[in-house]
């Protein structure tokens, strides 16, 4: 007799759990600085400063600022795919240096050699930045696995997409995470278009919630447009993994407002589709609208930190147009040569 699978889909809770205006104020910076440098390296990505490939992360803000405010900074550590600029900047990396890593400068974040989809930081825990696909599940399983091994107490939180989802060595990553009930949260960004192709006509399963019940790991659905529905999930799942529970999905519904790369003109789409996403569901201008509306927040208060996020940005964009190149010889460190 067959099995019945006992992983569970968590229930979405019926009441939306509140921020306070500190947590709204701290979403609100986290998610401006993304947009805003997003929409600059767009430009710059137009201008011919920025070169190859370039993904940006405008829409899904909300995603990495909640699980980044339910984590321990410094501690925890993530890994994502080649959407990663907006990773670093929540996890505290200066811009000037993501920036300069996507026009190659010697200043950047991985000395100008890694651009967009290869960027690295060992001291802040965040660990690339992968341009294949899937790729850093494994790798995300194998930093779960380092951490129960030395017993650290950190959790590993692996970011992939909706297309990902279907790669092969997603399910054998896991297998591995619960047969050793690694502290590993792995987080489906389902962005509904994957490279180009809606999930309806790519996957035979379209609830990624349920993907680990084979494996017995729970999961759950999550409204990825909303920073405190995101950040309540995240604090469930990362205290999960850290008491010695195991793996845990949050599928995060969440949307992009551009192509998959600055090169998909995303006619796949129509346009009506991403104007209600953004007049309707945008992440940021519901954060803008609880804080006007709880009345201690005047709109010129808000003014003035859009004046300084834009600020901030110009002065990566400034710093990454005006850095130096790496030095050649830098085409021979950071390499393991066979003999």
């Amino acid at each position: 007799m067959a099995r019945k699978a006992t992983a569970t889909k968590a229930k979405t809770q019926p009441n939306v759990p509140q921020f306070t205006q500190e947590q709204d104020l701290e979403a609100f910076r986290e998610m401006l600085l993304i947009r805003r440098f997003e929409e600059k390296a767009g430009q710059m990505y137009g201008m011919g400063l920025i070169g190859g490939f370039c993904h940006l992360y405008i829409g899904q803000e909300a995603v990495v600022t909640g699980i980044t405010m339910a984590s321990e900074k410094g501690k925890d550590a993530q890994i994502t795919g080649y959407r990663d600029h907006g990773h670093m900047l929540v996890m505290g990396l200066d811009p000037k240096g993501v920036m300069a890593e996507l026009t190659g400068r010697q200043g950047g974040l991985s000395k100008g050699k890694g651009g967009s989809m290869h960027m690295f930081s060992n001291e802040h825990r965040f660990y690339g930045g992968n341009g294949i696909v899937g790729a850093q599940v494994s790798l995300g399983t194998g930093l779960a696995f380092a951490s129960k091994y030395s017993g650290d107490g950190s959790v590993s939180i692996a970011y992939f997409g909706d297309g990902a989802a279907n790669q092969g060595q997603v399910y054998e990553s896991f297998n591995m995470a619960k047969l050793w009930n690694l502290p590993v949260v792995y987080i489906i960004e389902n962005n509904k278009y994957a490279m180009g192709t809606s999930i309806e006509r790519a996957a035979a399963t379209t609830d990624f919630s349920m993907r680990g019940a084979s494996f017995n790991i729970p999961g759950e659905q999550v409204d990825g447009m909303d920073v405190r529905m995101v950040y309540d999930a995240a604090q469930r799942a990362i205290e999960h993994a850290r008491s010695g529970k195991g793996p845990y999905i949050l599928e995060m519904l969440t949307y992009r407002y551009r192509g998959h790369s600055m090169s998909d003109p995303a006619k796949y789409r129509s346009k009506d589709e991403v104007t209600k996403y953004r007049q309707e569901r945008d992440p940021i201008e519901q954060v803008r609208a609880r804080l006007l509306e709880g009345g201690s927040i005047t709109e010129e208060e808000l003014k003035k930190i859009e004046t300084e996020i834009r600020a901030i940005v110009t002065e990566a964009a400034d710093f990454a147009t005006n850095d130096p190149e790496p030095d050649a010889a830098e085409l021979w460190t950071d390499i393991t040569i066979e003999a």
